[in-house]
């Protein structure tokens, strides 16, 4: 099963939910200001892309955190800040089953479904 992980008000969500839709791919989305993360998911995460990758640094989110906490980051540092804050993950996150995928492009989306 495909899942793609989010927040369903952000605008490249819209664009990666509408392109499934369009390209008539079934999914499941999971809206993390309603359903949450839990740690072993975000530890698998964090195992197979990196705190890096996964945090969203031109985000909203990330520019209202204190400086110290941007330049003292390890990654159980990490993990406390996106789990204090999911906003911090870098949308989309598109988990095909074999595959993560973050962020939203439609030439990316379109190799991933050959």
């Amino acid at each position: 099963m495909i899942t793609l992980y989010g927040i369903a008000n952000c605008d490249t969500m819209k664009k990666a939910r509408q392109w499934l839709n369009n390209a008539g791919i079934e999914y499941h989305f999971h809206d993390y200001k309603k359903a949450g993360l839990d740690e072993t998911t975000l530890d698998l995460w964090l195992d197979e892309l990196g705190y890096d990758a996964l945090i969203n640094k031109r985000g909203t989110t990330w520019r209202k955190l204190a400086d110290e906490e941007k330049t003292s980051l390890t990654e159980e540092h990490a993990k406390t800040l996106i789990l204090n804050n999911l906003s911090l993950i870098k949308r989309p996150l598109l988990d095909t089953g074999t595959v993560k995928h973050l962020g939203f492009s439609d030439a990316d989306y379109q190799s991933l479904f050959k």
